[in-house]
Parts: structure tokens; C-alpha cells; sequence
């Protein structure tokens, strides 16, 4: 699709911007409408109420799922430091940085302090969509014992045969889909995944093994969710997971945030505005990164700064938030193809729930390729040993296109962040990889090394 001189009017960037999101080139993107201490609507969305969900119901996790043993039955992942990482990043031609002129020497890439936010393992569904759909199928089943009268722990007998009477289902690429489906199971729901037909064959495979009903339809991710939903509300004992407009998927990202704050804590982290906080999330359809971003803006106000990480094939997130408020937009609207190796994060259109929400709260949006994401991929488990699905590497670079962009640095200048960046703590949220078979991370591995090898470091 040709672009046209209307169009940086219509998207709210400038012509260059317009034009390098077309030609899939990595960037930087701050946003304009950005305000420091934006209103959180805790009222409406308070994460305090999924934080009371998971404490109601963590002794039912502990036992439906052995690997919640050890957490007495809290979903959470660990908080790792990862200035190791960041020192390798640091050494990477500065061609890969896009728009970056100079090249990071190690210690400026470390300057601050780096953590890694390790969402990839989290117990049971592997990915930061655990949060989210164990909170939802929670809510779910809370509300259908109430509807009947009945008093009992969701794992009772009288519950499951309750829960076996409905069918939960999902569009997913397949991390959200294995969190829905493992939970719903457990509990005594039929569970189904509505998936796009070229979506990873392993996931299918890995659903369909834990007795996971999955439909495969035609077209993208946006078009698997908009079939998934026509067939469920065609059942009156069928409820929709709905990832664009889901308020209780939201809600169960959003308690991230208090977790994160604990662990910050007591690693001594402190986080004001003397010692910001600087958090990067890949995004694909937002409901997952928007919901950290929203608690830890409830959390920290303007001591914190949230970026996200899209594919360059699909930045819909940045289009929506670029464009005007109530204009729906697609990546297809600018030539873009949506297909990138980042499968959980190719989705063409924001959701509409989480948009509105990040149009003042979020900092920016920086882009990625696959490249760079293979690349990342391998760069980490040669810094600390870690494996990780590509897409969870979206987050890697955001340090370093804050530090050194042109865009990134007015960044700092607007917001008076230049002489806080030593005293720093930057968070990269790792998403996925744990329940990835080792045939896979060992693909991913090789394509890394492959291009460690053609583009060596000065």
C-alpha cells in the first residue's frame, strides 16, 4: 500500500517516522501525549481486587498445580540482575540500533542498573500470560458458584461438576491459550483454543497434549479471536476470553506490578524521582504490558517510565497511540504485513480497552526485527544462561535506545532525567520461553550465533 502525504497528519508523526515504520526500520517513538502523572481509574480498574483474587485462591492453585508447591500457590517469577547482558549489548555494532549513531561502550550500556523480570518462567503456562488468564478463569468460576448459590473451594467435586457443564475458550498464538486452557481443565471446564492456522505447530501440539480442544481458522491472530468469539456467543454455557477488551485478563497483568515492587525492595532498590524507574515490555494486542504499566503507574506515579517493544512488522500499539483518539488503525493501514517470528507479539490491531488507558501513561514504543530478536536471544544465554522465545527479547534493547537515540535523549531532556541516569534501574520484562522444547530454543541458538558470527562485535 503507498503511503500518502495525509497520512503523517493522520498517524500523528512526522514524515520520516511515517515512513521508517514502513519500510520496517527500527526506531524510537516517545509519545507526545505522554503526562507525567496521568490519572490511573483505580476505581474501575483497581489491581488491588486481582491481588485479593490470587490470595482467595492460592491454596486451590497449590493444589491443582504441583509446580505452585513451592510459592504456596503465587503466581510470580524472580527479579535477576542483568548488567552481564547489558554489558554484551553494549558491544553490539551500533547498526543494529537503527537510528543510533554512536556506538555504546560497555559502560555506558550498564549505566544505571539492569534487571531481567523473568515472566519466561513463570510455573505452569511458562509466559507472562499466566497472570492474566489464571485471573480471569478465577473470576469466571468465582461468579458461576455465585450465580447457583454455592459455597465451596473451586476445586470441589460439587464445583467441577458445576464448571464441566461450560466451555471456556480463547484466541490465542498460544501462550495466552496454554494459561487459559491449563487453569480451565484443571477445574472441570471444556477448554478451547481458536487459533490462526500458520501458528507455531509445537504450541498447537503442546495444547492438544493436555487434552486442550484446538480450531485452527485462516488468517491472522485478529481473525482467529473474531471467530473464536462469533462461536462462543452462539453457546449460552461458553465464555469468551476476550484479549482486546478483556477487563479481568487486564486486571491479572496489573498485579505484576506490586509483585515487582516487593522484589525491588528487598533487593534495595529504591524507586523515586531521584532514582527512576525505567520498565520495557514486548507488546503485541497491549493487554499484558498496558496492565503492568497501569499498576506501575498506580505504584510509582512519575518515578516510573514504561516503554514498549513491537515487531517492526507489527507496531500497532504505536499507530494507535500516534493516531487520534477514536480512529481505529491497523498495521495493514501502512503497508506492513504483520508476520515476524515474534508470533505472540503479531497482531495487527491495539486492543481497544488497553489504548485509551496508555495514550497519556506510557513513555514510548521502540521497534525491533527478527533479526535483532534471534540475535538477543543468543546474546542472553551467553551472558547468564538463560533461554528465552524470541519475542520475549523485544524488551532487550530499550536501554540502549534510551541512552543513545537522538529521540531517546530529548526524552531524558523533556522530562529532566540527564543527570538521574547513573543513579537508574532499568526492568526488561523476558515474556516467554520456559515451556519451548529444546529443539526449538536450539534452532533459536544457532540463528543467533549464526548472526553473532556475520556481524562481529568491534
Amino acid at each position: 500500500m503507498q503511503t500518502t502525504t495525509h497520512e503523517p497528519d493522520r498517524f500523528g508523526m512526522s514524515a520520516s517516522q511515517l515512513e521508517s515504520l514502513s519500510k520496517r526500520e527500527p526506531l524510537l517513538w516517545a509519545n507526545s501525549n505522554y503526562a507525567p502523572l496521568a490519572a490511573v481509574d483505580a476505581q474501575r480498574l483497581d489491581p488491588a481486587r486481582a491481588l485479593a483474587r490470587f490470595k482467595r485462591h492460592a491454596a486451590t492453585l497449590r493444589r491443582v498445580f504441583a509446580e505452585l508447591e513451592a510459592s504456596a500457590g503465587q503466581v510470580s517469577s524472580a527479579l535477576e540482575p542483568a548488567n552481564a547482558l547489558a554489558a554484551v549489548l553494549g558491544d553490539v555494532p551500533a547498526g543494529a540500533l537503527g537510528q543510533c549513531s554512536a556506538q555504546p561502550s560497555p559502560h555506558e550500556a550498564v549505566r544505571g542498573n539492569w534487571w531481567i523480570k523473568r515472566d519466561d518462567a513463570l510455573p505452569v503456562a511458562g509466559s507472562v500470560k499466566a497472570r492474566g488468564g489464571f485471573h480471569e478463569v478465577l473470576s469466571v468460576a468465582e461468579d458461576l458458584l455465585a450465580r447457583r448459590g454455592v459455597e465451596c473451594e473451586l476445586d470441589a467435586p460439587e464445583a467441577s461438576r458445576i464448571f464441566g457443564q461450560y466451555t471456556i475458550s480463547v484466541g490465542s498464538t498460544g501462550n495466552l491459550g496454554l494459561s487459559i486452557g491449563l487453569i480451565a481443565a484443571r477445574l472441570g471446564f471444556r477448554a478451547v483454543v481458536h487459533m490462526s492456522s500458520d501458528a507455531k505447530a509445537w504450541k498447537k501440539q503442546r495444547l492438544r497434549s493436555h487434552g486442550i480442544q484446538v480450531v485452527e481458522h485462516e488468517g491472522d491472530y485478529a481473525a482467529a479471536v473474531a471467530a473464536g468469539r462469533e462461536q462462543s456467543e452462539a453457546d449460552p454455557f461458553s465464555h469468551f476470553v476476550d484479549d482486546e477488551h478483556s477487563v479481568q485478563l487486564f486486571l491479572g497483568y496489573s498485579a505484576a506490578a506490586e509483585e515487582l515492587a516487593v522484589q525491588l525492595n528487598t533487593h534495595g532498590v529504591v524507586v523515586d524521582e531521584a532514582h527512576p524507574l525505567f520498565v520495557y515490555i514486548p507488546c503485541g494486542v497491549g493487554g499484558a504490558p498496558g496492565g503492568i504499566a497501569y499498576g506501575l503507574k498506580q505504584r510509582y506515579g512519575r518515578a516510573v517510565h514504561c516503554f514498549f517493544a513491537e515487531p517492526v512488522a507489527s507496531p500497532c500499539m504505536l499507530l494507535q497511540l500516534a493516531s487520534a483518539p477514536g480512529q481505529s488503525v491497523s498495521v495493514y493501514d501502512i503497508g506492513l504485513d504483520n508476520r515476524t517470528e515474534a508470533d505472540g507479539l503479531a497482531v495487527p490491531s491495539a486492543s481497544p480497552l488497553v489504548a485509551p488507558l496508555m495514550r497519556k501513561m506510557l513513555s514510548g514504543v521502540f521497534t525491533v526485527d527478527d533479526e535483532t530478536l534471534f540475535l538477543d536471544t543468543y546474546l542472553l544465554h551467553q551472558s547468564m544462561g538463560l533461554q528465552v522465545e524470541p519475542s520475549a527479547a523485544a524488551s532487550f534493547r530499550g536501554p540502549l535506545w534510551l541512552r543513545l537515540s537522538a529521540e531517546g535523549k530529548l526524552y531524558q531532556k523533556q522530562s529532566g532525567l540527564e543527570h538521574l541516569m547513573d543513579q537508574a534501574n532499568h526492568v526488561i520484562w523476558s515474556t516467554g520461553g520456559s515451556l519451548v522444547p529444546e529443539a526449538e530454543h536450539s534452532k533459536f541458538q544457532d540463528k543467533g550465533r549464526g548472526l553473532s558470527a556475520a556481524h562481529p562485535r568491534a
